[in-house]
């Protein structure tokens, strides 16, 4: 039985090509994506025992849904097959001072219309060390944030570490319902995580001395967020990701880890990015793949940001390395020369 179970939405992935606007072209590529199947697919790629749980139909796009989790390995044996559609999402890569643009398609699909007593988490528990969902799956429908209080109740019942990416989408709530449904889920939360504007919109902690549309950035800011999110809601752990944007190819990334006693901030890359889709799920499963195997906090960030880092190099939101690639970004082998 896996023994980490990720829970949220897999959606078809529609992409034009390369530097193509989404109406300029009559090609789209069809892959699949979303934030807690990219965080399972990681951790199956790194040889974890990992299991994902989520509704499609019985039909033959949701098994090709279910197809590519499997290629990795991602146990799907728990996910439901119910409902009418597969929810989808356009992606129109950004260029230059251009912007990358999503546009959700998702309304109806088979997980938004399932009830929370369609998740029996005695079953799906059985063997698991580790829960992960995002603030996306609760902001997709009441019942979705009733299934995802009786999964973290359960964890917590059965000892299970619970992580949670707070992961805000404008497009699915406002902030004041982000923050009345996350601030009701995270205490049960063990390790947080967030990116550099998650913690405003869903938990009204702001960083001072950082402005996310210009680029700037406060360290200083951040670990004063997430030693409040441990003082107010009782996480063990938080971990920030570090964005500085240049432009939609060039950003400056790194992470921080508070452990509720020190902080441990990652050497900072830069980044000329192929494809950024997915980019924090890869990070927190390097986290997750960190504490598991018991690496040092500041080895835990490294290896997360590390991850993350090549992750914005592979086009999908799939992260395709290997542990052997990971660590060798880690022990700064960043030169990008051909590897014979």
């Amino acid at each position: 039985m896996a023994k980490i179970i990720t829970f949220g939405e897999i959606m078809l992935r529609l992409m034009p090509e390369d530097g193509h606007r989404i109406l300029q072209t009559n090609r789209l590529e069809a892959t699949f994506g979303g934030g807690e199947a990219n965080v399972a697919v990681s951790l199956g790629n790194f040889g974890e025992s990992v299991g994902y749980v989520t509704v499609l139909p019985d039909n033959p796009v949701g098994q090709a849904a279910i197809n590519s989790m499997r290629y990795f390995g991602v146990d799907t044996t728990k996910i439901l097959c119910q409902g009418v559609r597969v929810g989808v999402y356009y992606v129109e890569k950004g260029q230059s001072q251009r912007p990358s643009k999503v546009i959700y398609d998702r309304k109806y699909s088979s997980i938004s219309m399932a009830k929370a007593s369609d998740f029996d988490w005695e079953a799906i528990f059985e063997g698991c060390k580790w829960f992960h969902f995002t603030g996306i799956t609760p902001a997709l429908s009441e019942e979705l944030a009733k299934a995802c209080m009786d999964a973290v109740q359960c964890a917590k019942k059965k000892g299970i570490t619970v992580s949670c990416d707070l992961n805000y989408r404008k497009n699915l709530w406002s902030s004041e319902q982000a923050l009345a449904t996350m601030s009701a889920l995270v205490p049960y939360v063990d390790v947080c995580i967030a990116n550099e504007e998650d913690a405003e919109k869903v938990l009204g902690i702001k960083a001072t001395g950082t402005d996310v549309d210009t680029g700037k950035l406060s360290y200083e800011g951040y670990q004063n967020v997430a030693r409040k999110i441990c003082e107010r809601y009782g996480c063990k752990k938080v971990a920030i990701t570090l964005r500085t944007s240049i432009s939609a190819n060039d950003n400056k990334w790194a992470g921080l880890l508070y452990d509720g006693k020190g902080f441990y901030r990652s050497k900072e890359y830069n980044i000329h990015i192929w494809d950024r889709v997915g980019g924090g799920d890869s990070f927190g499963a390097g986290l997750i793949y960190g504490m598991l195997h018991d690496l040092a906090p500041q080895e835990t960030i490294e290896f997360a940001i590390a991850a993350s880092c090549l992750k914005h190099t592979i086009q999908g939101d799939f992260n395709r390395v290997t542990l052997d690639e990971v660590r060798s970004l880690m022990g700064g082998n960043a030169s990008g020369r051909v590897q014979r």
